[in-house]
């Protein structure tokens, strides 16, 4: 008998459905990003600042919130489209090759407000030269997305390391 897995499957999609159901409620979610798809916006550990959105509240360049195959994923918006019957967004990871399937307007769940990073909060914004080509990089070779978030996680376990105690 061989495991499918899907226990791990079924927490994610709990975690899913609970993060949708606080946003629909409250309107503002804190969501833990662990992908590389983001780089070099979004790091694994940041804390993503989400609130509500509609299709028509995003623009290109924003970072949406999005479910889909019971998981969560936070992309940048990389063009809007109207059809006769429901808007679309197509999203894409700074970090990937191909954009997303179309987001439809009932998979969106909100917008990036504030990407929280080493205790501060910091707006989302446009990639600059030097993350841009970050960004390629990870793109193309994923052995170089491996070492930049190590070489990252290893400048912040020094970090904390001497940090002073906070109380």
């Amino acid at each position: 008998m061989s495991s499918s897995g899907s226990g791990l499957d079924d927490v994610e999609a709990i975690k899913c459905e609970l993060a949708c159901e606080v946003l629909r409620c409250s309107g503002r979610l804190r969501f833990g990003a662990t992908g590389w798809s983001m780089l070099p916006t979004v790091w694994p550990g940041d804390t993503l600042l989400i609130e509500r959105a509609s299709s028509e509240s995003v623009s290109e360049g924003d970072i949406v919130l999005f479910g889909r195959d019971r998981r969560l994923f936070a992309h940048r918006v990389v063009a809007k489209h109207n059809n006769l019957d429901d808007q679309t967004i197509l999203t894409q990871g700074d970090g990937m090759i191909d954009p997303d399937e179309p987001v439809r307007h009932a998979e969106l769940l909100g917008k990036v407000s504030s990407i929280v990073r080493n205790g501060k909060r910091l707006e989302p914004r446009r990639m600059n030269f030097l993350e841009r080509v970050v960004a390629a990089l990870v793109r193309r070779f994923d052995s170089c997305a491996r070492l930049i978030v190590r070489v990252y996680d290893m400048r912040r376990d020094q970090q904390e390391q001497f940090a002073p105690c906070q109380n």
